[in-house]
């Protein structure tokens, strides 16, 4: 239903009569009031708004009268299409919901802040370069989420307004595409979305050409030093040798490398067959041995649960090298024979009818230590039956 301006509405209004510019969205409109307050302003020349309650839509249809306004049905951006603005104004639902109360205007979701993660996980597609989000949001809707989506998503934001009303703080957002969003979008990569985060490092999803690839950029509260720049040596050493993701482009503060589809090892081990494990197997120890004769220690290899993906080729791509490190002494082969012979994966082995001899394995591993050559390495990859 259509309701009134509320006093986060009249807060709102005040900052888009202040800020408001060029082709306007105004997402969740209800009553109406941003999109009347832009199209006053002679800078706006254009405001879409939208809602996703069909009788709000109509309601405003019949009762504002505005050339500049066109009101559309949607839930957020299902039905924005091909379009970016310069400003994106947004009062969402942000209380928790209440199982005895459904109200699609106040209600965001289970623990509040769900439909403004959904907001800012879509809304750099439909954000020019320059653009600007205005959106106003409740205490209780916890603003260290808030702040963690906007940061996921590759922009920054300036709070213009806090106000006590009742038993809630409202802030008043501005934001705006980071350094990085605008760089990578200068590239041409599209669609650009938080993917995951590490200790070190953030790594993110886009469009690139028709292939989709992984942007990884250091993680802003990581103390590390240098370890972009270290990764992006790393793997122009080894994509020679057909080790590690296809490294496409990179800069100071980011790497760019082809997506790799598939399952992490654990993952593949529980489903794969027993002849598909052994070449896998081998593949990824040959790979290590390589690393091994050049002197390049990976690091991790003991436990690389989130370091080898297997593609859908059955083929193991070893990712995250932001530790990997010239020594005398590299260690990625010993390390992943105590990852084959824990106890966990020798127990998912078994179940493939793969023995593993744990005694006769660190035994062979020490053997390697001493002396790695291609034939101390045929003997641990005899050693899995």
């Amino acid at each position: 239903m259509n309701y009134e301006p509320r006093e986060d509405s009249e807060l709102l209004a005040k900052y888009v009569k202040k800020f408001a510019f060029g082709n306007v969205l105004d997402m969740g409109t209800g009553s109406g009031i941003q999109a009347i307050t832009a199209a006053k302003k002679k800078s706006v020349k254009s405001v879409v708004a939208a809602d996703i309650q069909e009788e709000v839509i109509e309601n405003n249809k019949n009762n504002i009268k505005n050339k500049k306004i066109k009101f559309i049905v949607s839930d957020l951006f299902s039905n924005i299409k091909n379009k970016k603005f310069d400003t994106i104004i947004f009062n969402p639902p942000y209380l928790p919901e209440d199982a005895q109360l459904k109200d699609l205007t106040i209600d965001g979701g289970k623990k509040g802040y769900e439909v403004i993660e959904r907001f800012l996980n879509d809304v750099n597609n439909y954000l020019k370069k320059n653009g600007i989000i205005l959106i106003i949001f409740s205490s209780l809707t916890k603003k260290e989420k808030v702040n963690e989506f906007i940061e996921k998503n590759m922009m920054k934001y300036n709070e213009l307004d806090k106000k006590h009303i009742f038993f809630e703080e409202l802030y008043i957002y501005l934001i705006k595409k980071g350094d990085l969003l605008r760089k990578l979008e200068n590239k041409k990569i599209k669609d650009i979305r938080y993917f995951t985060k590490g200790h070190r490092g953030i790594l993110f999803t886009g469009i690139y050409g028709k292939k989709k690839i992984v942007v990884k950029a250091k993680l802003p509260e990581s103390k590390a030093v240098g370890r972009i720049q270290n990764e992006i040596n790393c793997l122009k050493t080894l994509n020679k040798k057909n080790i590690g993701p296809k490294l496409l482009f990179y800069d100071a503060d980011y790497l760019a490398y082809e997506f790799i589809e598939g399952d992490f090892i654990s993952d593949y081990l529980e489903r794969a067959n027993k002849k598909d494990i052994k070449k896998t197997v081998k593949h990824i120890f040959n790979q290590l041995f390589v690393m091994d004769k050049l002197m390049t220690d990976k690091e991790e290899m003991h436990r690389p649960y989130k370091h080898i993906i297997i593609d859908k080729e059955s083929r193991p791509v070893l990712v995250d090298f932001e530790r990997c490190r010239k020594t005398k002494k590299p260690k990625n082969v010993t390390q992943f024979c105590d990852f084959v012979s824990s106890g966990y994966v020798s127990s998912i082995l078994k179940r493939r009818n793969i023995r593993i001899n744990k005694d006769r394995i660190i035994k062979l591993a020490k053997v390697y230590k001493k002396a790695q050559n291609k034939n101390n390495l045929s003997k641990i990859i005899k050693g899995i039956k």
